[in-house]
């Protein structure tokens, strides 16, 4: 594929120029998800997918490069003047081949084919302002994804309420939750179930092995390197990064 996007991407993932908003002019869903391919190709293999279904808007599907995901606790070096944000999220990973999308207890035979995990999505940017930059143009730098620090998985989860969550997240000394947080779209699962029947074979699709993060517990805090973020989900786990500042 040709596109000069893909190009300029690799450079902001290099450490060079981000981004400018004008590079949302025009763009389409099917652009975006043609340089997300692209991107994959070269800079995969790919160990998941972040994903949201915003309502009354298309489901927002995004790669994640194995080379970002972690296990807790994990250090991640920055630059030591990038802001970054914290998410605590539910997360699945698949642990078998997914069912027949067409079959009629899908959903059913879809909890069976994964665990479920506490994660942190570390969210970086490649666009000079991502804050205000249009949802293509996150869609089109794959969601502002940046890294993934996984928790212990449970695989018998079935008992856990993922429409619900107490949890708690302190970075550095700041605590940013502590009790009743909002589940991103109402239920984590449901979230999973529309990926797996809207992905197709989008970056190869959703395949075992992999994680899906399903949305923040915590909103978007932004912070600077040089801190140590805790989270953790009642009845799943804790989770633990380091933000260390220095050259990647």
């Amino acid at each position: 594929m040709s596109d000069l996007l893909i190009p300029l991407l690799h450079a902001a993932r290099a450490g060079g120029p981000k981004l400018p908003d004008r590079a949302g002019e025009g763009l389409s869903r099917e652009r975006v998800f043609a340089v997300q391919e692209a991107l994959a190709a070269t800079l995969g293999p790919v160990g998941g997918f972040k994903v949201a279904c915003p309502p009354d808007a298309p489901i927002i599907i995004a790669p994640i490069y194995a080379s970002d995901i972690h296990s807790s606790p994990a250090t991640l070096t920055l630059p030591d003047d990038e802001e970054v944000g914290v998410e605590l999220e539910y997360a699945f990973r698949v642990i078998a081949p997914l069912p027949d999308r067409n079959a009629p207890d899908f959903a059913a035979r879809l909890r069976c084919c994964v665990e479920l995990l506490p994660v942190f999505e570390l969210v970086r940017s490649r666009l000079e302002d991502p804050k205000g930059a249009s949802g293509l143009l996150k869609m089109l730098d794959n969601q502002l994804n940046g890294a993934v620090v996984f928790g212990a998985p449970i695989r018998d989860w079935q008992d856990i309420d993922v429409t619900q969550a107490t949890a708690t997240l302190t970075i550095g000394d700041e605590v940013h939750l502590s009790g009743a947080a909002r589940v991103p779209g109402g239920d984590a699962f449901a979230t999973l179930h529309k990926l797996a029947l809207a992905i197709g074979d989008h970056c190869g699709g959703l395949q075992p092995g992999q994680l899906v993060i399903t949305g923040s517990l915590n909103g978007l805090p932004w912070v600077r390197p040089g801190l140590v973020a805790r989270g953790g989900i009642a009845g799943l786990g804790a989770v633990e990064m380091t933000l260390q500042a220095g050259s990647e």
